[in-house]
């Protein structure tokens, strides 16, 4: 638990220039665009807007999932996954990217990764309150079950972490890491109930999509936002997830500190 507790001292003690450099990397990335800041929002509305017309309109026929409509169901789960899925993608890039830059300043390279997720932290945060906006004036005001918004939040944050600082350290020494997480990370996407519903699964199957620990993820915001359960009437699975996101930034941490003072060499 020392490394990890080392790593979380680097993040706190560096937070205001993690702030900042993720500011000037927003700002720098669409300083040329006439849409500019935009585009961080018109990205994932386009990709939302595609997958509801190929699944909501095409395959389902507008259908709704109980009362649900399928729109409002499926972009409570799109929204996070396309949060963690392009933290994890930059993440794992963030290091052997910028290795350039920390070698000429003075600050740790596991915030890089911490830098990547803020990036992309600023339009989940305001797609979220416009995700609550959509199921409010639908008549799914979530209530009470707001309140566990922070829980999963720190989850989410703490798993996309561990797992990016994880790869993006391995990625830095072996390059293919890279390529592969990308092609893992598409196929999740269809592999997560973000599209479809698990109900007409066998057990079995059920069981095995529910070792990811995104699906805890997923179906966490779901319920939340749509006000269908609370996080502890699960607790072995709760605790499942857990001990794989702990494990998960224990190895990061340690591998990350094991391999950095030599991740110059790699390249």
């Amino acid at each position: 638990m020392n490394y990890i507790w080392q790593v979380i001292k680097e993040l706190v003690g560096h937070i205001g220039l993690i702030y900042k450099l993720s500011l000037y990397e927003i700002k720098s990335k669409y300083k040329m665009h006439y849409l500019g800041i935009f585009w961080q929002f018109l990205n994932p509305a386009f990709q939302i807007g595609i997958f509801w017309f190929v699944f909501g309109l095409g395959i389902r026929g507008g259908e709704p999932v109980g009362e649900i409509p399928f729109f409002l169901w499926f972009i409570v789960a799109m929204v996070p996954w396309l949060f963690i899925s392009s933290s994890i993608i930059q993440g794992t890039s963030s290091i052997h990217s910028q290795i350039g830059l920390v070698s000429k300043m003075k600050f740790p390279m596991s915030t890089l990764p911490a830098i990547k997720i803020m990036v992309n932290s600023f339009a989940f945060i305001l797609m979220l309150l416009f995700v609550l906006l959509i199921a409010t004036f639908r008549g799914f005001f979530p209530g009470y079950y707001l309140l566990q918004l922070p829980y999963y939040l720190v989850a989410l944050y703490t798993l996309i972490y561990g797992l990016s600082l994880l790869l993006a350290t391995l990625s830095t020494i072996v390059r293919d890491v890279q390529l592969l997480t990308q092609s893992v990370i598409r196929v999740m996407r269809f592999l997560l109930p973000i599209f479809w519903i698990v109900d007409k699964l066998p057990q079995f199957w059920v069981t095995a999509l529910k070792l990811s620990p995104f699906y805890y993820l997923i179906q966490g915001f779901r319920d939340t936002l749509l006000g269908q359960g609370w996080f502890f009437d699960d607790l072995i699975y709760t605790f499942y997830f857990w001990a794989v996101s702990i494990l998960i930034l224990l190895l990061g941490s340690y591998m990350h500190l094991k391999f950095r003072s030599k991740l110059i060499d790699y390249l």
